[in-house]
């Protein structure tokens, strides 16, 4: 998956965990500062990103760092990607 197409997923399942459109999120966007994410949004945004890239992640393995802004979590979500493919 290509970041372009990563970045659009995950704004993709911000929108729906939100439960409104989001759009013209850059990579530096705050997760939690500027769209005020909550912990049960995370998980519904993590479920909805597993779902659409094939991968399961263990929240209990994300870091408050890997969910600062949009980049930090699709940085997360690549090397989620990539450790899946080394096992398989």
């Amino acid at each position: 998956m290509e970041r372009q197409e990563l970045l659009l997923t995950i704004e993709k399942a911000i929108g729906e965990v939100l439960e409104r459109p989001v759009s013209g999120l850059t990579e530096q966007t705050a997760l939690f500062d500027e769209l005020q994410l909550t912990s049960i949004a995370v998980l519904g945004m993590l479920m909805s990103v597993e779902e659409a890239t094939g991968i399961s992640v263990d929240p209990e393995g994300l870091d408050i760092d890997d969910l600062r802004t949009l980049g930090s979590f699709a940085d997360y979500i690549e090397a989620a990607i990539r450790a899946e493919g080394e096992a398989s």
